[in-house]
């Protein structure tokens, strides 16, 4: 049955790799729960499923409220399809309150944190070339590692100035870039890529001392390197530049759906989130700047 819904999941819905993955444990320990009382899913009923749950809160080291949503929400379209393809007879996480996704805001640079950040790559050799290359890339696309580490020769485009990427579910999309980022793929594709490794092994846009392509685990050490010299106090990570990427757009004036579609975002409502980010600074520079605004939170007028 996990099986049967997993092969729905890759080749009808056309989900990524990564999130197939996720699907496939969150539902092997739900089924790994069910064996050892002796149940298949087909026989679980409400009372089952609040056990399972029950047995996770019970664990040291509980999960979080977002990993325990995670897995209500991956076992409720588990027993939808099988429902639906009548595997099963009953759903039984209709009679089940199962947790919500808390709305948690995304970390976001400012602007001069963002430039603060940039500027680490220095000097011309090509590793330094190929850092200040993807991390332009990474805030001026708004690129995912996954998509960044993706990217191919030819993806970028430095004269119409646009990147090609693979997004979630292998979809495309086409997202321009500015100046800054042309100018450093360009320098990284003319002085760095052809000295990195004695021989080129890899059609990668990016790669290794050794010639091949980056990893996302090398990416993400990269950035931890350059985020402790630019002295960033706030706990960030690649994603965080794709979280700056959509918040300044949406601050400067962009519309929401144009910045869903630079995100690859499947759903508006995923990429609403940023819109609350930009009230939350509305409300900053309101309180900062109006003689008559009490701030909430001070209790005091400013």
């Amino acid at each position: 049955m996990v099986q049967e819904y997993l092969g729905y999941l890759q080749f009808e819905r056309g989900l990524a790799e990564n999130t197939i993955s996720s699907y496939r444990r969150d539902l092997r320990q739900f089924t790994g729960y069910l064996e050892r009382q002796g149940l298949s899913p087909e026989r679980a009923g409400t009372a089952d499923l609040r056990g399972f749950f029950a047995s996770l809160e019970g664990l040291s080291g509980a999960p979080a409220p977002a990993t325990l949503a995670r897995k209500g929400s991956v076992l409720r379209s588990f027993y939808r399809f099988l429902c639906r393809e009548g595997l099963a007879d009953a759903d039984p996480t209709v009679t089940v309150k199962l947790a919500r996704r808390g709305q948690k805001l995304p970390t976001v640079l400012n602007p001069g944190e963002v430039k603060q950040l940039l500027s680490q790559p220095s000097g011309t050799t090509p590793g330094s070339l190929r850092d200040a290359a993807m991390l332009e890339l990474l805030y001026g696309a708004g690129l995912r590692v996954s998509e960044l580490v993706g990217l191919r020769l030819g993806d970028v485009d430095p004269e119409g100035g646009f990147v090609r990427c693979l997004g979630k579910g292998s979809k495309e999309r086409v997202v321009p870039l500015g100046e800054p980022a042309v100018s450093a793929v360009g320098r990284y594709l003319k002085r760095g890529r052809p000295f990195l490794g004695r021989v080129i092994k890899s059609d990668n846009l990016f790669l290794n001392r050794f010639g091949r392509g980056m990893s996302r685990q090398s990416v993400h050490r990269m950035f931890t390197h350059y985020a402790r010299q630019a002295g960033l106090r706030k706990k960030v990570s690649p994603h965080t530049l794709r979280h700056s990427f959509a918040t300044h757009l949406l601050s400067g004036g962009a519309d929401l759906r144009s910045v869903q579609e630079m995100l690859g975002h499947a759903d508006v409502a995923t990429t609403q989130i940023y819109t609350h980010l930009s009230r939350q600074k509305l409300k900053e520079i309101y309180y900062r700047s109006h003689p008559r605004s009490r701030n909430p939170a001070a209790g005091r007028e400013l």
